[in-house]
């Protein structure tokens, strides 16, 4: 189920689906080993017992504003109960943290017993799993190696829990502790191994129309001393204090750049926020990036998005570092030089902690010949966001610290990892990832790498360095109208592949990646042959019922539709919002913004509660398809917000704009 609501701090990531079920608890990297499975929450009153992600609950998922605190409002009219829930992940150290406040809306007094579900696989899998309940701190514990989870609850200021149970799951017909529960009483077994799982349980005197306040929380370390003493911290310091401090932090960290957002209304800056601070929950400490931590993708492939895909998060660097958190970007840069191969390039993705990523990049072509299994454009747009970096921030230092271990060697690598006989970059994976030939918008991301490794060259004086680079890429420029131009169509191709003798092929289907022409500022948004390929992206990629653009003609990825009037695929955040960027970057006064403004608007429509954008959109009930969050929607988001801005601010006040995404006039050696 679609993931909404994470909440993290670089270490320690949870994240909530649409039922409000607690699913994933990533640690000790964010987007690393995900030790999370369904675990609930839920009450009994008047001999009624019901979870709150069951369909008698009114459920409104949010968030507080410029916070990553949740706000949760349910209602169940059977029960007659209300219940406020907050979530947090402490800024500064690994506690999960739930505050809950039920609201009686009875006027009569009532016990109640609330219930936390804690369903652990640590590791990511339930074998040698241990819990126990431990009546020195009257909390549960579940551990396995290196690993201890530790949950506790208090209300009224005492610490403890009230009731408690653990069991077995997923053995001889057991589903699990939590079916304990659905009677108003804990079993109290103290101990169990292997697939188990536990319940904590508080009761509760609900005044009549009166409210009570409980809090609960899941303390992670690598042994019993560490979290025994984070428990014992929360007890001293009260939990409340931790909500606070955490609420405080994130609306610092939100607020600390009051922008003037133009014409965009108050919804659109909303999600322009939310999104800086998805991407700061994607975020490991590390340096890594995440692409999405939605682990029910595991049931597509096996595998999920838990990967620091370099072009992922450059994109989101990019976005930051023009947002103004450059920390985090920083730490991204240094992330890309300690992974990068010692022949200059960035591998398919990799793990939050620096390790190689599972990939289906092969090593080898039919014929046994050695192939590099690289997206080339990751290298490349590594560089590209270390440049815009740069420019924002002016970190010299960083530069000059990383020139050598990854700068150069990056840069080196893309002038000559080259198809001999056009000069255009070698054969890669394209973005999707799909298909390995020399790809249109690999070509412009290599043309822009290029240019941004010239930059960062002069600025340290390494001229020689800088010209190579700068001559490189203007050689690519000119191959790429040679060979990925089709003057028949008056478009340029998605891709072209090159045979033993040399003859170039060209694929003719529309992609609406080809968007990389103009975007990365190798030929202007205006040139008649990225104005005629762009016509046609909108054209023929549009999907007519539900609005958005798909990726490409015929995409069979997670495809819905199979009929003869079907969309040429699913529509994507990320390309809808491609289109709204070409409209912004040829927009040539104020009422030309206007396409890309309704664009953006579509795109705030199809999130999710909280702001949440997934990856792509079912064209039939435009309900959520893949991961969510994917931090590539979110990332493209902020740009987009970012260019219409600025673009609406020039043209209001009459000034020239230019394309100039991100670089500005090359320097000069002195």
């Amino acid at each position: 189920m679609t993931r909404v609501l994470p909440v993290g701090n670089g270490d320690m990531m949870v994240n909530f689906d649409l039922s409000y079920d607690l699913r994933d608890i990533h640690y000790p990297h964010t987007g690393g080993e995900n030790h999370g499975s369904i675990s609930r929450f839920g009450v009994f009153v008047d001999h009624m017992f019901s979870w709150l992600s069951g369909p008698a609950w009114r459920k409104r998922l949010n968030y507080e504003p410029y916070t990553l605190v949740t706000s949760v409002e349910a209602e169940n009219p059977g029960l007659e109960l209300r219940v406020l829930s907050q979530d947090i992940v402490d800024v500064g150290r690994p506690i999960y943290l739930k505050k809950v406040t039920f609201t009686n809306m009875a006027s009569v007094r009532r016990e109640i017993k609330a219930f936390f579900h804690c369903n652990l696989n640590i590791s990511g899998h339930a074998v040698g799993n241990s819990i126990y309940y431990d009546p020195s701190l009257r909390c549960l514990i579940q551990y396995k190696g290196k690993r201890y989870f530790l949950l506790n609850a208090c209300t009224g200021g005492k610490v403890g829990l009230h009731d408690f149970a653990t069991g077995v799951k997923g053995r001889n017909g057991l589903e699990g502790t939590y079916r304990d529960a659905e009677d108003g009483q804990l079993g109290r077994n103290p101990a169990a191994h292997g697939g188990v799982d536990g319940v904590g349980s508080l009761t509760l005197g609900l005044p009549p129309s009166g409210e009570v306040i409980t809090y609960w929380w899941i303390a992670a370390g690598q042994n019993y001393r560490e979290v025994v003493e984070l428990d014992r911290l929360i007890a001293s310091r009260t939990p409340e204090s931790f909500i606070e401090r955490t609420r405080a932090y994130w609306k610092t960290w939100a607020n600390r750049n009051h922008d003037d957002f133009g014409d965009l209304d108050e919804r659109l800056v909303e999600l322009y926020w939310r999104s800086l601070l998805v991407l700061r929950t994607h975020s490991d400490n590390r340096g890594g990036i995440l692409a999405a931590n939605d682990s029910d993708m595991t049931a597509y492939n096996d595998d999920n998005y838990s990967y620091v895909w370099p072009r992922d998060g450059a994109l989101a660097a990019i976005a930051l570092s023009k947002a103004g958190f450059h920390a985090q970007a920083k730490k991204f840069f240094i992330f890309c030089s300690e992974a990068i191969a010692q022949e200059g390039f960035l591998f398919h993705r990799y793990n939050p902690d620096g390790s190689l990523g599972s990939s289906w990049h092969t090593w080898t072509d039919s014929e046994g010949k050695y192939l590099l299994p690289i997206q080339e454009d990751e290298t490349a747009l590594a560089l590209v966001a270390l440049w815009n970096h740069y420019r924002n921030s002016q970190d010299m230092d960083l530069v000059q610290t990383l020139y050598s271990s990854l700068v150069k060697p990056a840069a080196d690598f893309l002038v000559r990892y080259r198809e001999p006989n056009t000069g255009l970059p070698e054969a890669s994976y394209d973005l999707w990832e799909e298909r390995r030939a020399i790809s249109t918008y690999t070509v412009s991301t290599v043309w822009a790498g290029l240019r941004a490794a010239s930059g960062l060259a002069q600025a340290l004086g390494d001229c020689s360095a800088g010209a190579v680079y700068s001559e490189a890429a203007e050689q690519i420029k000119a191959a790429t109208l040679q060979h990925l131009y089709s003057p028949k169509l008056g478009r340029f191709v998605r891709m072209v592949q090159v045979d033993k003798r040399g003859r170039v092929c060209a694929d003719p289907t529309m992609d609406s990646s080809l968007f990389g022409l103009f975007y990365f500022d190798m030929f202007e948004p205006r040139a008649p042959n990225v104005m005629q390929t762009m016509r046609d992206v909108e054209e023929r990629l549009w999907c007519p019922d539900c609005g958005g653009v798909a990726r490409y003609e015929g995409d069979p990825y997670l495809r819905v539709r199979h009929d003869s009037s079907a969309p040429p695929g699913n529509p994507w955040i990320i390309c809808t919002l491609w289109l709204a960027q070409w409209h912004i970057a040829k927009a040539e006064s104020v009422p030309d913004l206007g396409r890309a403004k309704e664009l953006l608007g579509l795109v705030c429509q199809r999130a999710l509660p909280g702001g949440i954008l997934p990856e792509q959109v079912n064209p039939v009930d435009l309900s959520p398809l893949s991961a969510s969050p994917l931090t590539w929607s979110h990332a493209t988001y902020i740009l987009t917000v970012q260019e219409y801005v600025s673009k609406y601010k020039a043209l209001a006040n009459g000034m020239s704009t230019s394309q100039n995404h991100y670089f500005a006039q090359e320097l000069s050696c002195v």
